[in-house]
């Protein structure tokens, strides 16, 4: 068997240790002080070896989108995304026309390459969203809330749907986040100008998400805590977070940090195509935007997602908030891993699970990463 010998590994349950670690067949089999039967692979020995992170809201990447609807792009994203260390992710979608969505579902439906990252399914990320909140969505394409629309798009996608981000306060919407709760989707609340009332009824009908919490959703107010509020003051639900400094402040990123469960927090990179190119005009949804330095904005100056990479997203959150190297990883890994549902598959570094490695210097670059014993991204 592969692996690490003498090693620093962040090991569930015990931090970072000096050990060993082997792995065949994809999957970890012997964590432990023997490295008899161990064929080392070699790592810098002030690296530290990590699970493989998760990113479950990332649109594109490389100059590919999800909504390219073409298995090579996908393949593109998720070649491009092993050089930040993520070894799965959700394909997320957006609001656009029902048959350019059905399109792009069709593709992960489709979709069979082993190269780079796993796709882990896919984010619905609208229609069924607030015109009050439409960041960076294109407005035509709006769509109420609908359980049979959404069967539909499951049937097209394989069942790949993992995640659906909606406004808990249209009409419809309690009926299909129930529906989704129901199948095993995550229901989160995004997009949305709900009141606290309204994501109270949401958590009680299943939901567990809030999509990048702060951005294109109703704020905190001393007499309304809208959708900010609520998603510090629900343990239930789960925190995205897009991490660079720019679309969340560090203060309000320290407010969100101190104020949910350890468990329930997510880092995400919500990245566009732009990710991993130069500065310049770049797209999204049919929309021009414009990418200056770490930002993406659309002609009216909205932001338009990311270009953030998850490794860069872990060192703000350690260097910046003042998150422990750990508890930070954790942010994009384990629960990411439970959010999801497949934290007994991925997520931490535990005998029986996916050999998911990602190897980080002291800087926080990503020196190598491994997918199911398989090197995927190599500096």
């Amino acid at each position: 068997m592969k692996g690490f010998i003498n090693a620093n590994v962040l090991v569930e349950g015990k931090g970072v240790i000096k050990t060993n670690v082997g792995f065949e067949n994809g999957k970890i089999v012997y964590i432990g002080d023997n490295a008899d039967n161990i064929e080392k692979i070699s790592v810098d020995e002030n690296a530290v070896i990590v699970p493989g992170f998760i990113d479950q809201h990332i649109h594109g990447a490389n100059g590919s989108d999800a909504m390219d609807a073409t298995k090579e792009d996908i393949l593109n994203i998720a070649k491009s995304v092993a050089s930040e260390g993520t070894t799965g992710f959700l394909a997320t979608t957006m609001t656009q026309s029902p048959e350019n969505i059905t399109k792009a579902l069709n593709a992960v439906r489709d979709y069979n390459y082993n190269e780079g990252a796993e796709v882990l399914g896919v984010h619905l990320e609208g229609p069924f969203i607030s015109l009050k909140h439409i960041g960076a969505q294109p407005k035509d394409y709006v769509a109420t809330p609908s359980v049979e629309v959404f069967k539909k798009y499951q049937q097209a996608s394989g069942n790949k749907i993992k995640l659906v981000s909606l406004a808990p306060e249209e009409e419809n919407a309690e009926e299909l986040i129930e529906y989704l709760a129901s199948t095993g989707v995550v229901a989160s609340i995004g997009h949305t100008d709900a009141k606290y009332n309204d994501i109270e009824k949401a958590v009680k009908l299943g939901a567990r998400n809030v999509t990048h919490t702060y951005n294109a959703q109703l704020a905190l107010h001393h007499r309304e805590i809208g959708v900010v509020g609520s998603a510090m003051l629900f343990d239930e639900l789960n925190a995205e977070i897009i991490a660079d400094t720019i679309h969340v402040s560090v203060p309000a990123m320290k407010l969100l940090v101190k104020n949910k469960p350890e468990d329930k927090l997510t880092l995400i990179t919500d990245a566009m195509r732009a990710k991993n190119l130069p500065d310049g005009e770049s797209e999204l949804g049919g929309q021009k935007v414009f990418v200056k330095g770490n930002e993406a904005r659309l002609a009216n100056g909205a932001l338009a997602g990311s270009v953030l990479k998850m490794n860069q997203a872990i060192k703000n959150v350690v260097e910046k908030v003042g998150v422990p190297f750990e508890k930070a990883i954790s942010f994009a890994t384990l629960n990411p891993a439970k959010n999801l549902g497949i934290d007994n598959e991925v997520g931490s570094i535990k005998v029986g699970k996916k050999a998911n490695f990602t190897i980080l210097d002291k800087e926080f670059n990503v020196l190598l990463t491994i997918r199911e014993g398989n090197v995927i991204y190599s500096k």
